[in-house]
């Protein structure tokens, strides 16, 4: 007996999980459920803007299909990003591009090459040649994300079967938000392979795990995504063992809720 746009303010404040199963209940609800006014909700403050910056015009005629759009991924600001909405939750993810990244020497060729990969979502990818100083950094601001949220932040990576030197030493990584600082440790070597680690001091131990889209991914750390703008700062390094090192490929990092 509720008027409909009474109904759809009443779904605009669960989720677009919740409001695609109340889709499901009757007609009056899918209506209400299709609603723009539900689907806006779901969608960042920004999202024009993440329209406009889209490499591949979307091609949508409501928000809920603009929400769908978005939450399929989409490559924006020239290719070196991929801006994502979860599906249940509506919640920001993005992927920052090797591009994107601080890489110590990679536009030395010696070192690093840029290569196109067709698993990639990214026209390149930075493969590590060989060098004895591995330092890759990056950095976000939490304005970009979504408010009152814990994040993760996750390096993309594959490791060739030539590779070499990169599980002789334990590389470091570090997160750091404001004068929050967390760090670990981490052998880059293929997850089945992976060294048994205890904690070193007051770093804990880290891990490369598998992909659902066949990358791999290290856990550089976790961080709350507040009301308050703040850079997020990441990083993983190898500089302490003066041996060569080679065979590492880096997609980007992707920065997702945790659940």
């Amino acid at each position: 007996m509720l008027p409909k746009d009474c109904l759809s303010i009443i779904l605009s404040l669960t989720s677009p999980e919740d409001a695609l199963r109340a889709s499901l209940v009757s007609s009056c609800f899918r209506s209400a459920s299709d609603s723009d006014l539900v689907w806006e909700r779901f969608l960042p403050s920004d999202y024009a803007e993440i329209v406009s910056n889209s490499v591949t015009p979307l091609m949508f005629c409501s928000k809920k299909e603009l929400f769908q759009c978005l939450s399929d991924s989409v490559l924006i600001d020239g290719g070196n990003k991929v801006f994502r909405l979860e599906k249940s939750s509506g919640k920001i993810c993005y992927i920052l591009s090797a591009k994107e990244l601080s890489i110590t020497w990679s536009s030395n060729p010696l070192y690093w090459s840029w290569i196109s990969m067709a698993e990639s979502r990214f026209c390149r990818v930075a493969v590590l040649r060989t060098t004895d100083w591995l330092e890759i950094g990056g950095k976000i601001r939490t304005k970009m994300l979504t408010p009152d949220t814990t994040y993760g932040a996750y390096l993309i990576m594959k490791i060739s079967e030539c590779a070499y030197g990169l599980d002789l030493m334990a590389s470091e990584i570090t997160l750091e938000v404001g004068n929050q600082v967390c760090s670990s440790n981490v052998f880059l070597q293929h997850g089945e392979d992976s060294k048994e680690m205890g904690n070193l001091g007051n770093k804990k131990e880290g891990s490369v795990r598998e992909r659902e889209d066949g990358w791999m991914e290290v856990e550089l750390g976790e961080f709350y995504s507040g009301e308050k703008d703040e850079q997020v700062k990441i990083s993983l390094m190898e500089v302490k063992g003066c041996h060569l090192k080679g065979g590492l490929l880096i997609e980007g990092v992707e920065f997702r809720p945790k659940h």
